[in-house]
């Protein structure tokens, strides 16, 4: 029998059932395919974050009723490949956890299994948003009911039911923008520009993490824009990272980033946090980071590194910055690294 030596041979080999989620930048499914690359060091990490691939792990081992759920942030090295050292001690913990019996781990062994997140260093507690969007897609994954918070959320943006907004739930908020179908859209466009502030600042922590339609992203944007008129950051950053889920969103980005007023750290932040897919365009990346770089407040090198982590991203971050004009933001920003 092949000895066990990564995460993916765990699971592989203990018959787990098991579904992984990306919870770096987005809360998205994740193939065990691209644990299983990043493990035998064949390909960088998709989505890395803050150096990091941060994993939550949904699985069931032998005849456990539930499952258990682990949150793992694996280091990365430079170039987003796994630095391995605590990935190989935390599997070794595990199978001697085990007793190296991971073929037969039946129901009594789910307790010890658990356990050893309590101490572990790979360990880590998302955020509130990052959990209810984790619960969400994996409780509709799994064909489970969504949780009893999402009655009320249907029923206050549908505005069939005058609730009080406050008992509203974040989770009810991310089971809705999971499940949520034609109908329930129409209803949120429809909702969206007379929603309170706290509402939106929590639904838009949702939608992030989904794919929304041209609509949808034109009513965010239409909110955004009159957040920003009323001088509400929080809120026109939060519109923002909720249409980046959607193309639709690169014309609205466009015009941000032609604006020196709009583009303060938050906003900057926000880009490059959420919508990094729509950086992939030769002028719009160029122009992102010439922002970030006359910005003084952002914190120009840990972004740009962050972004040149990201596979996709790498190569053209490197070339922008590399073929910086001296007495440009970026040149000047790079001169006075070196000073």
């Amino acid at each position: 029998m092949q000895p066990i030596h990564t995460l993916h041979d765990f699971f592989v080999r203990s018959g787990a059932e098991v579904r992984l989620y990306h919870l770096g930048r987005r809360v998205e499914p994740c193939e065990m395919a691209t644990l299983a690359a990043l493990e035998d060091d064949a390909t960088p990490w998709p989505a890395p974050w803050q150096g990091q691939a941060r994993l939550g792990l949904v699985f069931r081992l032998g005849d456990m009723q539930d499952p258990l759920i682990w949150f793992l942030a694996l280091p990365l090295d430079e170039q987003g490949r796994l630095d391995p050292a605590s990935r190989d001690a935390f599997v070794q913990r595990l199978l001697e956890t085990l007793g190296r019996s991971v073929g037969s781990v039946g129901r009594e062994d789910g307790q010890a299994v658990d356990n050893l997140m309590k101490d572990n260093p790979l360990a880590f507690t998302p955020s509130l948003p990052f959990q209810a969007m984790l619960h969400a897609r994996a409780s509709h994954d799994l064909g489970r009911p969504a949780s009893q918070h999402l009655e009320p959320v249907e029923a206050y943006l549908s505005g069939q039911q005058a609730l009080d907004w406050q008992a509203l739930g974040l989770q009810g908020l991310a089971d809705f923008a999971v499940r949520m179908g034609e109908e329930e859209r129409r209803q949120l466009v429809a909702r969206l520009p007379d929603l309170p502030h706290a509402v939106l600042i929590s639904l838009c922590y949702c939608l992030e993490h989904v794919a929304i339609d041209g609509e949808l992203a034109a009513a965010l944007r239409t909110r955004g824009e009159a957040a920003a008129e009323a001088g509400d950051v929080e809120a026109m950053c939060a519109c923002v990272r909720a249409v980046s889920g959607s193309e639709a969103a690169g014309a609205w980005f466009d015009s941000l980033l032609a604006d020196a007023h709009a583009c303060g750290p938050d906003l900057l932040a926000a880009i490059a946090a959420r919508g990094w897919p729509l950086l992939e365009d030769g002028q719009r990346l160029p122009r992102y980071l010439e922002r970030l770089a006359s910005c003084e407040q952002a914190d120009f090198m840990t972004v740009a590194r962050d972004l040149a982590l990201i596979p996709r991203l790498r190569l053209p971050v490197l070339m922008t910055l590399r073929e910086a004009p001296a007495d440009s933001p970026i040149g000047r920003r790079l001169a006075a690294l070196t000073r």
